[in-house]
């Protein structure tokens, strides 16, 4: 028995074909491909022809040779089926084949990886439907492209440490484990973690410690910032005033301070117009009912809405356009355009022209639009002002083919004749007769223009 054992273990030391190890290099990987390769070879069982009765090798409860690759197959099975019997994890059950004949005699490794099949092996075949396969082997980490080949403790952490849920799952961790000091000092060091604490601070809505932790860091314009936000949950206008009121003191950056201070001042003013619009019963409320409250509007809208119902107040009322305008410090393109639209809308023409007129140090009056008298014609045109009325600020648009197309667009027929007449553009006075319905005034003034000895046309 000694001898037999001493022998065996030559065999093993001898074969090229080394035992199978957790070494996943690409040279064991090679002599694994080549022993799958010979067992898949084999559509039954192998039986090596054994002269020594000592190599003999060890057998399991199933008859089968503890170690070869043909037990590990069906052991693995076996598990599988008895685990999937007795847990039911959601996979789809698998037709086992039936379970072949057990041998009484053991199969060397050996015969198997050569891929020697006897004569008494070949009869001792089972059904050719039933094939036996080597289990799948893994690939070699060459193979692994998007990992590196010699990963250790420290390369895994590295690279888990980028992965945004980890440091999610971590940061919750810390925060439930660690005090506040001890927390913020750390992640101070830190920028990426901070990130994204801070995000998820904002996420769950602890308002709270946020604004502890951006100011355990310095931060105190961002802590200004997000304390003022909360003023967005507060429904009450009046505790939202107090509230802004508050944050006055909060150390903002001069721009965003400046913001604040309007922000509060435009509420309180709102508050004051909303409580007497709403006891008032002027004319111009029972004639245009007020659509929605004031409140909380912001500049623009507030500045519209008192054009459109308190314009011509004096200066000395909160609700006066010119006092919003001075306390607000609101352009003067953007206080053109707001009142126009206010005006046109209640089809105040007379308004439209004061707003328009402008006097020069000698006296003199003229019209002037910081926005353009294409974009006042526009303007008029929606709101439906009369023709006569789109024709006297037509007429000051500089642009003559801005001028015409205008006047095209709109049915301005004089704007059209005049202009051609001072280019003294006899041809296309032509042309713009033939769009013209035959007789009608328009026709005939043209008809009349053309045939003109008096006029020196260019062509």
């Amino acid at each position: 028995m000694n001898k037999g054992k001493a022998e065996e273990d030559d065999y093993w030391h001898s074969s090229k074909y080394s035992a199978f190890t957790f070494d996943d290099d690409d040279y064991d990987f090679t002599k694994l491909k080549e022993s799958q390769r010979a067992v898949n070879s084999i559509r039954g069982l192998v039986e090596d022809d054994c002269e020594d009765d000592e190599d003999v090798e060890k057998v399991s409860w199933s008859g089968e040779p503890v170690g070869s690759i043909l037990w590990g197959v069906k052991e693995t099975a076996s598990s599988l089926r008895t685990s999937g019997d007795t847990q039911n994890h959601g996979f789809p059950k698998i037709q086992h084949n039936p379970p072949l004949p057990r041998q009484s005699s053991g199969y060397s490794l050996s015969s198997l990886f050569k891929g020697k099949v006897s004569a008494s092996a070949q009869s001792s075949l089972p059904d050719t439907s039933m094939r036996v396969y080597a289990p799948e082997l893994r690939k070699p980490r060459s193979e692994y492209k998007d990992y590196d080949s010699d990963w250790n403790s420290e390369e895994t952490i590295r690279r888990i440490s980028h992965n945004s849920n980890v440091i999610t799952a971590v940061l919750i961790f810390l925060k439930r484990t660690l005090s506040k000091a001890i927390l913020f000092r750390e992640l101070a060091e830190r920028e990426v973690a901070l990130r994204h604490f801070i995000h998820l601070l904002k996420e769950t809505g602890e308002q709270r410690i946020l604004v502890e932790l951006l100011k355990k860091l310095g931060r105190m314009e961002d802590m200004a910032l997000l304390q003022y936000k909360e003023h967005i949950s507060i429904k009450d206008e009046n505790q939202r005033k107090d509230f802004l009121k508050t944050c006055l003191s909060l150390p903002f950056s001069p721009d965003d301070s400046t913001h604040v201070q309007d922000h509060y001042m435009l509420l309180e003013r709102q508050i004051i117009i909303e409580a007497n619009d709403k006891r008032t019963d002027t004319e111009i409320f029972k004639k245009h009912p007020r659509k929605a409250s004031i409140l909380n509007m912001p500049i623009i809208t507030t500045l519209y809405y008192s054009c459109f119902y308190h314009y011509g107040e004096s200066e000395g009322t909160f609700s006066s356009p010119a006092n919003i305008r001075k306390t607000f410090r609101i352009s003067e393109k953007q206080y053109f355009l707001t009142a126009l639209g206010a005006r046109a809308k209640l089809k105040q023409w007379s308004d439209v022209d004061r707003l328009c007129n402008t006097t020069n140090w000698l006296g003199y009056t003229k019209k002037k639009s910081p926005i353009g008298f294409q974009r006042v014609v526009e303007i008029l045109h929606k709101n439906g002002a009369p023709l006569q009325v789109l024709q006297d600020y037509m007429s000051l648009v500089d642009n003559t083919e801005v001028r015409v197309s205008l006047a095209q667009k709109f049915k301005c027929h004089d704007i059209v004749i005049n202009t051609y007449k001072e280019l003294k553009d006899r041809q296309q006075l032509i042309v713009y007769q033939s769009k013209l319905e035959r007789g009608s005034p328009e026709y005939q003034v043209i008809d009349e223009l053309i045939h003109s000895l008096n006029i020196r046309w260019k062509n």
